[in-house]
């Protein structure tokens, strides 16, 4: 058969495409362990190209709930040792903690889900074991780019633990600084037995959530059901700060508005008054098929992929196509790069600020006077404690990007980043001119990344992307209701925070991409892949209700294990846990507030021999 220089085109194209889908292709990594987060991170890596073998035998001490160590790469240095990454319960933390049950229970996850209901309360998934196995995946494809930039072998260390630590690091840190500064409306929390709206219950017996970021889209809403003035002005402020209190207290009277008019009516009330509503659907309710990258990994732009042959060569022989070589002293494997973020409220900022804690420079787009989230109570000084848990150690640039002035000076920027991640709704990046087609002239090796919501799991006009919503509407809810319980969101955002470890992990993949093949990466995730991923965990069995560890009982041994088979004591206080110095390798305490700190450990790689 003839081969004509077209054909050869085409072929070297879907190569190229399957290189920046697959980054990881042509890496062997050895698996030992059989926790949740070990699964979550073999099905990650997989998904990434990366062929995991499970040799059978335990996890080396010190990583009891799993340890992944790779086995062969293209891009290592023959005789040098090899990534890898172990997995713990406790971790650095004092606490014995030998499973889910434990860390829910012991880090503050039971406490935060159960403010609703008045008391800790488990979630009924194993959520810090699916946070702590994206991290797990994350690190080591990090240490991988490491290598690929020409620094060092890393061998990378985390904890279910850790992971939940930082699931709840803004709430850890409003619990330290409301203890200075009072919330000037705290969330109230409901009594035993009481009732929590929303989800609302229509006429018609559907079971809805809404959502609006608007005082008047919500006076609207409720104006046109027929409720109480006095109620509705009463409802905004705990509704509004439902994120931040994990409580949402509303007055009885809206539940009763809500139960008077048929689930049509409601809909229209809220096209009406601009407020999003959806049901809360059953836990095994269809969703739109997966895409065939969990991360929609793809390149910048069609024709990018083109001129990626020559990069792929220069990464194959051992150079970082045009990645900045990592040193061998660097705080972390993203060392060196420049991350432009345009990002707010939670799932965007917290994937920033991962990258950072791996290592990135991140500098935020934020509007003339600054986001206006650094001023909301409590303050940790002259910025706000929540801001501060998502945002510290980034720079700022302020611009208007509604304006030509403000969109040069964003281009600017991001024409020496490395990668640019943004969570906005759809059609804005378009409206501000700075989509991946209008970048990719004025940096042909972006990372551009999007943090969305639906991403394709709804038709447009899609309803707002929020945690609630997408728990909802997803089935989530529903997986969290005990036996006899209504389906109802956790308060505590639990797809916000996975969403965006997952932003994280797609542009830590996607940067592997790139130094690959040179070529420019989009990637994009959204709140409704964490939803994914959640209901595709199997539900753990419920645990028994074992008794609290008295005080003194002896910290977790070397190996990570506790020295017996007791259960963690449910933390009710995150203030006096964040003081405890059993969690002091773990938490940052500055005089205003405390705040998780980074996730995992890195230090040189022993070699296997030594490791195992």
């Amino acid at each position: 058969m003839d081969v004509t220089p077209g054909s050869r085109a085409a072929g070297r194209s879907v190569a190229e495409r399957e290189a920046v889908a697959w980054p990881l292709a042509g890496v062997v990594v050895r698996a030992r362990g059989e926790s949740v987060a070990l699964r979550v991170a073999v099905q990650r890596l997989c998904a990434l190209g990366c062929e995991v073998r499970f040799d059978g035998a335990p996890p080396p001490g010190g990583s009891p709930a799993g340890w992944l160590g790779v086995a062969s790469t293209p891009f290592g240095r023959p005789g040098e040792a090899l990534p890898e990454c172990g997995i713990g319960w406790s971790g650095p933390v004092g606490v014995p903690m030998a499973g889910e049950h434990d860390v829910q229970a012991a880090c503050g996850i039971a406490h935060v889900h159960g403010r609703a209901a008045g008391g800790p309360r488990a979630l009924r998934l194993d959520y810090a074991s699916v946070c702590a196995g994206v991290l797990t995946a994350q690190a080591l494809t990090a240490v991988l780019l490491a290598l690929l930039r020409g620094g060092p072998a890393l061998a990378a260390r985390t904890s279910v633990a850790q992971a939940a630590l930082l699931a709840l690091t803004q709430y850890i840190a409003v619990a330290t600084c409301e203890r200075f500064d009072p919330p000037l409306s705290a969330g109230r929390v409901p009594a035993p037995g009481e009732g929590r709206v929303p989800p609302f219950r229509s006429a018609d017996g559907v079971r809805f959530e809404i959502e609006t970021f608007d005082a008047e889209c919500w006076r609207r809403f409720w104006e046109l059901l027929g409720a109480e003035p006095m109620a509705v002005a009463a409802g905004w402020p705990p509704f509004q700060q439902r994120f931040a209190t994990a409580t949402c207290a509303l007055p009885a009277g809206l539940g009763r508005t809500a139960a008077a008019a048929c689930y049509r009516d409601v809909v229209a009330a809220a096209a009406d008054a601009g407020v999003s509503v959806l049901p809360v659907r059953d836990a095994d309710a269809p969703l739109a098929p997966p895409p065939a990258s969990p991360w929609r990994l793809r390149a910048l732009t069609e024709t990018a992929t083109g001129a990626a042959a020559g990069a792929a060569t220069k990464a194959a022989a051992g150079e970082p196509a045009g990645l900045p070589p990592l040193a061998r002293d660097a705080r972390g494997p993203l060392a060196g790069l420049l991350v432009v973020e345009s990002t707010n409220r939670v799932q965007g900022p917290l994937a920033g600020h991962v990258l950072g804690l791996l290592g990135a420079d991140v500098v935020r787009l934020e509007p003339p006077g600054g986001d206006p989230l650094r001023g909301v109570p409590p303050m940790a000084g002259p910025t706000s404690a929540r801001f501060l848990a998502l945002n510290r150690g980034k720079r700022a640039l302020e611009a208007d990007l509604k304006s030509a002035a403000g969109r040069r000076a964003a281009l600017r920027l991001i024409a020496c980043a490395h990668v640019f991640l943004h969570n906005w709704p759809p059609g804005r990046a378009c409206s501000y001119g700075l989509d991946h087609d209008d970048l990719a002239p004025v940096r042909p090796s972006l990372v551009y990344a999007q943090a969305g919501g639906w991403a394709e799991a709804l038709p447009p006009p899609q309803p707002m992307g929020t945690d609630y919503l997408v728990q909802a509407y997803s089935g989530v809810a529903a997986r969290l209701a005990g036996p006899g319980e209504q389906p109802t969101p956790s308060l505590m955002t639990l797809t916000d925070v996975l969403g965006a470890l997952i932003s994280a992990e797609a542009v830590v993949a996607a940067l592997v991409a790139r130094a690959r093949t040179g070529a420019g990466v989009r990637a994009g995730t959204a709140l409704i892949d964490a939803a994914r991923l959640l209901r595709a965990t199997p539900l753990p069995t419920s645990p028994p209700t074992p008794p609290a560890i008295p005080p003194g009982s002896p910290p977790a041994t070397s190996s990570g294990a506790p020295p017996a088979s007791r259960a963690a004591a449910a933390v009710t206080d995150l203030a006096a846990m964040a003081d405890d110095p059993a969690f002091d390798q773990v938490l940052d305490r500055t005089p205003q507030a405390a705040y998780s700190r980074a996730p995992w450990t890195f230090v040189p790689a022993p070699h296997h021999e030594e490791a195992l």
